[in-house]
């Protein structure tokens, strides 16, 4: 049987797509413009519907987009530097999956910043 191979894109709607892509690429190294393809290294990719009283994220948002990345630390005190608040918890990584943090793009989507555990 035929099956999915993976995710082929994120699509959201944005009051300000342009500035909001920019955001993620001044940011979080993500490719920005519609034209703009993000080849990947092969990972782990969660698809996982949460719910609907769930308190992972901000009750009136619908989705939470997870990137992963390979040095948390150093991005967590890029994003500092450029007065991007995160947040962390012990209990987000007590179970073995590796390092989580949060933040929240310009217009208030939360965004899980993923190290996946070495190895």
């Amino acid at each position: 049987m035929a099956g999915v191979t993976g995710i082929g894109g994120m699509f959201f709607r944005a009051l300000d797509p342009a500035a909001l892509a920019a955001w993620y690429r001044d940011h979080l190294g993500l490719p920005a413009g519609h034209e703009a393809i993000w080849m990947q290294a092969a990972g782990p990719t969660v698809f996982a519907p949460f719910r609907q009283d769930s308190d992972c994220f901000a009750a009136d948002r619908q989705v939470m987009l997870n990137l992963r990345v390979d040095d948390l630390a150093s991005l967590l005190a890029t994003l500092s530097d450029a007065g991007i608040a995160a947040e962390t918890r012990e209990e987000w990584d007590a179970g073995g999956y590796g390092r989580f943090a949060r933040i929240h793009d310009p217009e208030g989507n939360p965004v899980e910043l993923w190290e996946p555990p070495a190895g």
